[in-house]
């Protein structure tokens, strides 16, 4: 692992610590003490990857970043960047068929079980005003697909509650469904 630290316009890249510390010996301005030191090989030897930087003065810092670059070009022409974890796109049918968009829009008619969280509004008798309370609501219903029957209970609450009610969306967390099996 290499380093490259930068101070101002003083920049290097340098293959171990000892070589980062005489770099900073030569700048006047930065005091490395035995603190400075130890933090400085603590962060080499951990696995780290985040630029590190280091306060001179209010204000004024020195940076050092871990690189796998071979010299400055290839550092600066970022060749030596580390890669970061894509998430692997599913291939399997099945795989793709069990996302929550796909899973909530797959055309199956039959009996559905939802269950619904919604923020309802209710009228306090004691002071005339109303608040918002969180309300579970479950039903089955004939469905075409859990979209569908997320349609048909928020159809069926908003004829039967004050308009000013809140509804989840059928893609979040507060909306749950089953599918019971084909109607007779």
């Amino acid at each position: 692992m290499n380093l490259y630290l930068r101070y101002f316009d003083k920049e290097t890249l340098v293959y171990n610590v000892e070589e980062a510390l005489d770099f900073l010996n030569s700048i006047p301005e930065i005091g490395v003490d035995r603190e400075l030191e130890n933090d400085i090989r603590e962060y080499v030897e951990s696995d780290v990857f985040y630029p590190k930087r280091y306060k001179v003065r209010p204000r004024v810092y020195f940076i050092i970043i871990k690189t796998t670059a071979e010299s400055m070009l290839d550092f600066k022409d970022k060749k030596a960047l580390h890669p970061v974890p894509v998430p692997e796109i599913p291939t399997d049918k099945r795989d793709i068929t069990a996302t929550v968009m796909t899973r909530l829009t797959e055309y199956k008619e039959g009996w559905y079980e939802g269950a619904l969280d919604f923020k309802r509004v209710v009228m306090i008798p004691s002071t005339g005003k109303h608040e918002y309370r969180d309300t579970h609501f479950e039903a089955r219903c004939k469905a075409n697909s859990g979209q569908d029957c997320y349609i048909r209970m928020v159809n069926y609450l908003k004829e039967r509650v004050d308009g000013r009610s809140q509804f989840p969306s059928a893609k979040g967390k507060s909306f749950r469904f089953k599918y019971l099996g084909m109607w007779k």
